[in-house]
């Protein structure tokens, strides 16, 4: 395979973009800009995750009172699903019509 491959100046076999023998790909000027680009968003985002708006002490429960009210407004959406109650007294009320005992 090594001769085939001598012979045949220095063939990529297989598929020529994957695997361990393959093609190395050119880096263009384009491709340069477009690194330098995600390096300097990735920087800046860097940068703004480093500086938090809240500090520690502010950010400890402050949405407390935000999730307490989403979770009523999901407990009253739950409860509005829910059939009216059915007491046994209104099931079976109709048995009282012919009552004789006392």
């Amino acid at each position: 395979m090594f001769l085939t491959a001598l012979l045949r100046r220095n063939r990529i076999p297989g598929r020529q973009w994957i695997g361990k023998h393959r093609r190395p790909r050119i880096v263009s000027s384009h491709a340069k800009q477009n690194m330098l680009r995600r390096l300097e968003i990735e920087a800046e985002n860097h940068y703004w995750l480093s500086t938090p708006y809240l500090s520690a002490e502010q950010e400890y429960g402050h949405a407390a009172a935000r999730r307490a009210a989403a979770f009523e407004a999901i407990k009253a959406a739950t409860a509005s699903k829910f059939p009216p109650h059915r007491f046994v007294a209104d099931q079976l009320n109709h048995l009282n019509v012919t009552k004789k005992w006392p």
